[in-house]
């Protein structure tokens, strides 16, 4: 669902009050908007914007409420932003009113929670604030009022969560405090009951509040205090009600999740009432940062949690055994924009810098910037620093891809299982990974000799443990255990690596980097055997966006930063054992130049005669023909096409390997808006050329990125059939995308549609 336009920060299901499937949520981004969504059969009916706080929003919470003078229900709308005021918005169809807003002076608050009083329709409203007090606040004359604030924390409130039980209200609030603190809300009794002084009794406090002209005492009192958690306490949920067997059940449970990396169930115990940890889960080792938030599934049977990164952490309950949990698959994805992806040459997996992920070779200290694609089981990455990091895959990894895709590892390994590492694991203070060989793993000392032998003041190598797979890694499983090992570092460049691209017989490597100068800016071709350098192309003056080989690998295409593109012939040699040379064979200038802005991307036509790029200026241009046997030094070629303007910022070009029925080039182009435009192109031979682009199909709002799309790609061999394809005579072909978005998406064509 695309709708905030910078990050979504909060996210709120309205729950139903007969405990139906929830169809409208809240959300809450960076862009100081709230949004309403009214979701139906898993498609989005309608989005109603929120818009008024200066500042972004970091809570919502939302309720329905029936208006005693209405039939039909409105949904009674809260959210908070860095602004320092709690805003309260009342919908009723898409007819938003903003009914007030709370001023916090200089504080803020961090969460916020709504319910309704005991035996009432009276909202209440609960906000956890930097101040490290609870904001009790009731809605009268639909105008909220402060009633009392309830003290006890001693840092700012990370979450605060009503649940009704009974007749008593019960709210729970989680702190940096490390504790948990669990209060009671209940209506006062009026009747004059004798007091023993001698009895203990907890400190409450009152409040009054009119109800249908009926004055109502209200006590709040501080029920117990959970202390487990060793770091801050980020989140506290009440496990939902849920229907068993026609009856609603409303179990007395509570899900925390810390910064110390574990979720902790709590519940009373059924003899003495106390609350006590009932299941503690986490993970250990690894490079987090600890549990941001947490929640159950419907009946309680699951929990997730995530992390800093975005990773998700699920548990299951065994069905067996109530008190063990087991870690299960979770989704998994990028937590920053994703800047280069490949499909591997058999085309069965993606790799990107993730269908189901299944493997996280390189976690690195720089932000990655590029990859390529060796073979099936090597790549070539760069990232924010001068040098280019080749990376093979362990014994491992190609078992346990083997058994999740069903393939015959004798098959997949071709034999050359004698020298493979079985996994990789980073030494401390260490930025590559290193292999780890049978013997590594068996000579690894036992528990007991580590308590032996250890003062107590050694680092601990977190070492590799081989783990047999038969379905995808669990998060703990990837951030630990699927590591590959690097081979080789290639040095050369002077600045950030760029961008890389390997030749279609992957002999060569070409690699470049940010550059201001022109010696900076100079293309390396590096041998993919040997890993030495074979030599330096120098033409461009700025950065070299993208490069790509021609399929025939007689030509390299470069563009860049400069508004130019530069193309480069692959010279015969005399003897097949020599490095191929490249000479300049065509270029653009500023006299030349079609595109005004930075060009971005670029492509080739499946026959090798043709070549593509895109721009910022929203053009998109055809060049050719290529004719790889024209002997002289230089080459003049120019557009063969005629302007494709596709109306914004063109930021990725791929080229389908396959043409369409009509034995059209099939062109896919990625916008800076995040949109996907797929046009069919022919040379039709008219000068100029005219009606030579058909416009096919783009992604709608759904289908789209949020943010710019950083590449595009056709999977090689991809017309897929399958037994149904077959029968409806028809032919998928499947691309990757990637964007700033964070998000990875793979997209299916119908090629009888274009």
């Amino acid at each position: 669902m695309n709708g905030h336009t910078a990050r979504v920060n909060c996210i709120q299901w309205i729950c139903k009050q007969d405990g139906s499937p929830s169809t409208e949520l809240v959300s809450g981004g960076s862009d100081n908007q709230v949004i309403n969504w009214e979701i139906e059969n898993n498609q989005l009916l309608k989005a109603v914007h929120l818009q008024g706080h200066e500042g972004p929003v970091y809570a919502v919470h939302a309720v329905y409420q029936r208006r005693a003078s209405d039939v039909a229900l409105q949904t009674l709308i809260v959210s908070a932003s860095s602004d320092s005021t709690v805003r309260v918005w009342s919908k009723k169809g898409s007819e938003v009113t903003c009914l007030q807003t709370l001023n916090f002076g200089n504080g803020f608050t961090l969460a916020l929670c709504l319910s309704f009083l005991p035996n009432t329709d009276v909202p209440i409203l609960a906000c956890g604030d930097d101040d490290c007090k609870i904001h009790l606040l009731v809605q009268q004359k639909d105008q909220f009022q402060k009633m009392l604030f309830l003290c006890g924390h001693e840092d700012w409130i990370r979450g605060v969560e009503w649940a009704a039980f009974g007749r008593d209200l019960f709210l729970a609030s989680c702190s940096q405090d490390c504790l948990i603190r669990i209060w009671k809300l209940y209506i006062k009794s009026t009747s004059l009951e004798t007091q023993d002084d001698d009895n203990i009794k907890l400190k409450e406090n009152t409040f009054t509040i009119e109800n249908e002209s009926i004055e109502i005492v209200f006590a709040v009192n501080l029920e117990t205090v959970l202390a487990g958690h060793e770091n801050w306490v980020n989140a506290a949920h009440w496990q939902p009600s849920f229907y068993k067997d026609g009856v609603l059940q409303q179990p007395v449970r509570l899900l925390s999740a810390s910064m110390d990396k574990t979720m902790i169930l709590w519940a009373p115990d059924e003899e003495s009432g106390v609350w006590l940890e009932q299941v503690r889960v986490g993970e250990v080792g690894g490079n987090t940062l600890g549990f941001y938030d947490c929640q159950f599934n419907e009946d309680g049977s699951m929990i997730i949690a995530h992390a800093f990164h975005g990773a998700l952490h699920l548990w299951k309950q065994n069905a067996a055994n109530s008190r063990e949990w087991t870690p299960e698959i979770v989704i998994s994805g990028h937590s920053d924009g994703v800047q280069d992806l490949m499909w591997d040459p058999e085309g069965e997996f993606i790799i990107t810098v993730s269908w189901h992920e299944i493997a996280r070779p390189q976690i690195h200290g720089y932000d990655l910037k590029c990859l390529a694609m060796i073979n099936r089981f090597q790549f070539v990455s760069g990232a924010d620093e001068k040098v280019l990091r080749v990376f093979s895959a362990p014994r491992n990894f190609v078992e346990n891809f083997c058994a999740i895709t069903g393939q015959s590892l004798s098959h997949v390994l071709c034999n050359q299982d004698g020298d493979l590492p079985e996994g990789a694991t980073v030494p401390a203070l260490g930025l590559s990974n290193k292999a780890v060989f049978q013997g590594d793993i068996a000579s690894q000392p036992s528990d007991e000799e580590d308590l032996l032998t250890s003062t107590g003041f050694e680092y601990q190598q977190v070492a590799f443990q081989p783990s047999i797979l038969t379905e995808p890694p669990t998060e703990d499983c990837l951030l630990q255990n699927t590591l590959w090992p690097e081979v080789q570092k290639l040095y050369g460049h002077g600045y950030e690596i760029f961008c890389v691209a390997c030749s279609n017989s992957k002999t060569l490597l070409a690699s470049a980097c940010k550059a201001a100068k022109k010696e900076h800016a100079a293309i390396i071709l590096w041998n993919t055997t040997s890993w030495k350098q074979v030599q330096n192309l120098v033409f461009h003056s700025l950065t070299v966006t993208q490069m790509a080989f021609s399929p025939n690998d007689r030509f390299l295409l470069a563009v860049s930063r400069d508004r130019t593109w530069s193309l480069w012939r692959r010279q015969d040699t005399v003897s097949p054992e020599l490095d191929p040379v490249f000479s300049l064979f065509a270029f653009t200038n500023k006299v030349t130049a079609v595109h005004s802005r930075i060009i971005w991307s670029c492509d080739w036509s499946p026959d090798s005669k043709y070549f593509f790029t895109g721009s910022r200026d929203k053009k998109v241009v055809v060049w050719g023909e290529c004719d790889s046997s024209e002997e002289s030094i230089e080459h003049s070629i120019g557009p063969c096409s005629s302007v494709l303007d596709v109306g914004g910022a063109v930021t990725a070009v791929s080229v389908c390997p396959v043409l369409n029925l009509f034995q059209w080039y099939i062109v896919a182009v990625g916008l800076e808006c995040g949109k996907i435009c797929l046009y069919t192109w022919k040379k039709t031979d008219q000068v100029p050329e005219i009606n030579d682009w058909t416009h096919c199909v783009e992604t709608n709002q759904s289908q789209s990125h949020t943010l710019a799309i950083k590449k595009l790609c056709w999977k090689k061999n991809c017309i897929g059939k399958t037994e149904q394809n077959e029968a409806e005579g028809t032919d998928w072909l499947y691309f990757a995308s990637c964007g700033e978005d964070h998000t990875v998406k793979i997209h299916k064509v119908n090629r009888c549609a274009l």
